[in-house]
């Protein structure tokens, strides 16, 4: 048999490494197992400026987790790098199994995060962080001024619609309905506000541009025809964000005994999920805010709850 660990965190993104460093700092033995690069959703962003405590001077969604993963190592945290396929999650020893190999924990934090639903559109994965971005709380500011749009018509995008008419001089919300699909309450606000503007029966073809976004076509879904919008000749560029939903990364976790809701992992105030000894951490969970100073926040909440789920054994 194996080596069976303290703590098996599932996912190196922000809520995993935090959750690394804090089990690895008390003394507990532990895994963390990634199966692409460390983390997650910041792996790929250009620049952060809202994270307490980061370099001001510039500070990269890399930079950062870069030191992360450095101070796992420092506390003696195991790495793999693998894809699960299958977990048992019932029982004293949690198990995760891959095509290769078998991991057991007493204890487990999923921490698999979440990741936007693409737009769907041509040059969208070639422009992510040159101009299209899927979160308006991280990257409004770099947009003042500019001219953005929005794609979607639910609550979240007609909410971060409005958040970015604080920062961008105009705001385009881009929807592929002759309505809005958000909630009344929060339409009227909408259609109140002198910068926002509306898009309809419309879907985006494609992004592209010299390096940074400064093109896009789109089409009319009634009439099939295709337009093409150009940035303003003093601004060169322009914004997209796209707020079609988000995907948790909790396909393998379907059929198990974890409660989940929309494939999201409901848990208390202390990470804790409906099965004992399991926690879940970060964009994976059920929340309000999916940030990395929040996942940070759950990772280390739900190793400290590991250790005390472990001393109480």
């Amino acid at each position: 048999m194996g080596k069976i660990y303290d703590v098996i965190i599932l996912g190196a993104g922000p809520a995993g490494l935090a959750a690394g460093l804090y089990a690895g700092r008390s003394r507990l033995s532990t895994l963390i197992v990634e199966k692409g690069k460390d983390g997650g959703q910041i792996a790929i962003t250009d620049e952060i400026e809202n994270y307490p405590g980061q370099i001001v001077e510039g500070e990269s969604g890399p930079s950062l987790i870069a030191r992360m993963t450095e101070q796992c190592e420092k506390f003696g945290v195991d790495r793999v790098s693998d894809t699960i396929t299958s977990v048992q999650l019932e029982g004293d020893v949690k198990k995760l199994c891959s095509s290769k190999a078998e991991y057991e924990g007493k204890t487990l934090i999923i921490a698999t995060g979440a990741f936007p639903r693409p737009i769907g559109c041509k040059g969208e994965k070639e422009f992510l962080g040159k101009g299209v971005s899927y979160c308006a709380t991280c990257d409004a500011n770099f947009f003042e001024d500019f001219e953005v749009y929005v794609v979607g018509g639910g609550d979240a995008a007609v909410e971060e619609a409005m958040y970015l008419t604080k920062f961008a001089r105009k705001v385009t919300v881009i929807h592929r309905r002759d309505e809005l699909r958000a909630a009344k309450s929060i339409q009227e606000k909408a259609f109140k506000n002198e910068k926002l503007h509306f898009m309809w029966d419309t879907v985006v073809e494609e992004v592209t541009g010299d390096g940074i976004l400064s093109e896009m076509t789109v089409k009319n879904v009634k009439t099939g025809e295709l337009t093409k919008i150009e940035a303003d000749e003093d601004d060169g560029m322009f914004g997209v964000f796209g707020f079609i939903g988000r995907v948790p990364n909790t396909e393998i976790l379907e059929g198990t005994a974890l409660e989940l809701d929309k494939g999201y992992i409901p848990t208390d105030q202390d990470m804790h999920t409906n099965i004992p000894g399991v926690f879940a951490a970060g964009d994976v969970r059920v929340k309000s805010l999916r940030q990395v100073v929040t996942a940070a926040g759950d990772g280390a909440i739900a190793a400290t709850q590991c250790e005390k789920y472990l001393n109480e054994l």
